[in-house]
Order: structure tokens, then C-alpha cells, then sequence
């Protein structure tokens, strides 16, 4: 749905939008959006495909709010090594799209590399870790496809964290993706040292 501008004289009008009508920004124009529009989860294609993410329902915030809750504790114990985000932070990949990550961490040193222009609203990295976790209106192909332009933009670890299958997919650079069906933990590897994500939670089935 898209809101026409409006004078005082004019009253607000709104458009719906069909599926099969891609809505195409700037950059410039993608960050204006974000900024007015705070409560909404925005990301933009590196064709510049405007895309708006519906709000999560309740067993989806749930489980955002365990994962981020775990790599918060991990991090503040971990600070000098990276930096860790929540699912509200952008990014701008080095092929032009911007992205939300249900939850990231970028290493220090790549962090400390960056100008302050490349720190921007959106900083212009590709997370050196990524986390999506599938709600109920995803599409598990748009999601792998999600993560695997992580990769290619940079990303050294990425997990897609699906609760309908009660699996997670592992993807990692120049290598297969690791499929493990109802894991009850996942490790951060070597390159989060000690980051153990508890699942038992997250991968129980629906109560609806």
C-alpha cells in the first residue's frame, strides 16, 4: 500500500499495490522511507526493489527475542572481539541492497576499517554472521536465497533458523549447506569462540 503526497488542501489518498507490481527506490530514497517509517522493517533488493517486512506474530517475536537476548549475553562478555546487532539494523551490501538480518555481528576489525561516512545510517558491510529466523508468512525459498547473497557478499557464517521444519540450515563460504534437522544447540564456531544458541525453545512446536 502506498500513501500519496497530500497538501492541506488535499486529502490523503492510498493505493494498493498488486504482488506483481515492484515498488523500485533509491537509495537516497530508501533511507528517507526508513526514517519516517520506524515501526516497519524495510529492506531494498540490490535491484532497488522496495520491500516491506509485516510486523512478526507473537511466538516469531518470541523466539527474536531469545536469540537476540543469547548473542547479547555472549557479546557484552566478548565486546573487544565485534559487534552485535538486533533485527532492526540495516546494511548495505557491497552489491546495493540493504538488509535486516534477524541478528548479526561484524568483527572488529572490519568494524574499526570502516570510515565514518561507511558507518552512515546504514552501514555499508556485509555482516561477518547473520541469523534469519522464519516466521509463518516467509518463504523458506526467499530466505535461502537471502542467505546465500550473504555469503556472497561477504558473510563467513550465516543460519537460517526454521521452527515449521524444526531444522536450521548452515551456510558458510565455498561450501555445501549443512542441514540439521531439530538440533537442540548450534555453536558460533571459531568465529563467535564460546557462543552456544540454545533451541530448545525455539524449535518446539506451534501452540496455536
Amino acid at each position: 500500500m502506498v500513501q500519496t503526497p497530500t497538501n492541506p488542501e488535499t486529502e490523503t489518498l492510498l493505493i494498493e499495490l498488486p504482488s506483481t507490481i515492484g515498488l523500485y527506490v533509491t537509495q537516497e530514497q530508501f533511507a528517507a522511507l526508513a526514517a519516517a517509517n520506524r515501526d516497519l522493517r524495510l529492506e531494498r533488493t540490490a535491484q532497488g526493489e522496495l520491500i516491506v517486512n509485516p510486523p512478526t506474530g507473537w511466538e516469531t517475536g518470541e523466539r527474536n527475542r531469545s536469540l537476540t537476548g543469547q548473542l547479547d549475553r555472549w557479546y557484552e562478555e566478548n565486546e573487544d572481539l565485534g559487534k552485535a546487532f538486533d533485527s532492526s539494523t540495516g546494511f548495505i551490501l557491497p552489491n546495493g541492497a540493504t538488509r535486516s538480518p534477524d541478528a548479526s555481528w561484524v568483527s572488529q576489525e572490519r568494524w574499526e576499517a570502516l570510515t565514518p561516512e561507511q558507518k552512515g545510517t546504514f552501514a555499508n558491510i556485509c555482516p561477518d554472521f547473520v541469523v534469519e529466523l522464519r516466521s509463518s508468512s516467509d518463504s523458506l525459498k526467499s530466505l535461502q536465497a537471502k542467505m546465500r547473497e550473504y555469503i556472497d557478499n561477504g558473510a563467513r557464517l550465516g543460519w537460517l533458523i526454521d521452527p515449521q521444519q524444526r531444522r536450521v540450515e548452515i551456510y558458510r563460504p565455498g561450501k555445501d549447506v549443512e542441514v540439521l534437522e531439530n538440533p537442540t544447540e548450534l555453536s558460533g564456531e571459531a568465529m563467535l569462540p564460546g557462543f552456544l544458541l540454545n533451541l530448545r525453545g525455539m524449535l518446539k512446536r506451534s501452540r496455536q
